[in-house]
């Protein structure tokens, strides 16, 4: 493990519109590890994850964030994305006009900044695909256009397979999917997870977490990351739900 954090985020504070949404996120991710962030709507989970990828509406008021130990904040979106951070979108967008083929190979491209030859591309990608249940007439189609939600979210881990992000942000991957295509997204997941990356898993819900068994878990609640802990933390939320945080926190008389 490196003794340099992946992902470092002190004191973070965002606003949206001249909103708060995050009122001072502390995080800390190291290579080789897989985190779960949990917590209901509107508690600051999707912010966070378009906050680390640099999206315009989300101001940083307060607060830092190390990526491998650079200021991720002074990094443009694209810079992020080249240097190895990726964001899986809960809601992917349709681009109506571009293949799939050619989406994934212009980012492979820019991710690894060299010309990939097409025949050493096409077996890269079919091998991907094979992993992940992704057949051949997939590539020849719209990016998202037309897509059902499980081919949405395979599209998104099949570039996660290409691009091999060492921070991935997964935000509510499991959104929208069947047993079935749950299962296969959370395989392509756990393929990709290795001693030199790390990933973040954002969602409400423990059934991703039956598949991808996470390490860490935290709980959001109003901006803040309130409570952490193991794989079994997610299994008490199941069962008990977000009240039993917001109860203890109360009678702990914290507001963390």
């Amino acid at each position: 493990m490196s003794a340099t954090p992946i992902l470092e985020i002190k004191d973070l504070h965002v606003e949206v519109e001249g909103k708060e949404i995050l009122k001072g996120v502390n995080l800390v991710v190291n290579a080789g590890e897989v985190h779960a962030l949990m917590g209901r709507n509107g508690s600051g989970k999707s912010t966070l994850s378009y906050t680390l990828m640099g999206h315009p509406r989300y101001v940083v008021t307060k607060g830092s964030v190390k990526y491998r130990g650079e200021d991720l904040l002074a990094l443009s979106t694209d810079e992020r994305a080249r240097k190895g951070m990726y964001l899986a979108f809960q809601y992917p967008v349709a681009i109506p006009g571009v293949s799939v083929s050619n989406f994934l190979r212009s980012t492979v491209k820019a991710r690894r900044a060299v010309d990939i030859p097409v025949k050493e591309f096409r077996k890269e990608l079919k091998e991907a695909m094979a992993k992940l249940g992704v057949k051949d007439e997939f590539l020849s189609r719209y990016v998202n256009d037309g897509f059902s939600g499980g081919e949405k979210k395979r599209l998104e881990i099949l570039q996660m397979a290409l691009l091999k992000p060492e921070m991935a942000l997964l935000d509510e991957t499991d959104s929208g999917l069947d047993i079935d295509a749950l299962r296969t997204v959370a395989e392509g997941i756990n393929a990709l997870a290795n001693k030199d990356n790390a990933l973040l898993l954002i969602t409400h819900y423990q059934r991703m977490l039956d598949y991808v068994s996470p390490g860490f878990v935290h709980v959001m609640q109003a901006g803040q990351i309130v409570k952490s802990g193991g794989s079994e933390l997610a299994k008490e939320l199941e069962a008990q739900g977000y009240d039993w945080v917001t109860k203890e926190l109360a009678s702990s008389g914290s507001s963390k």
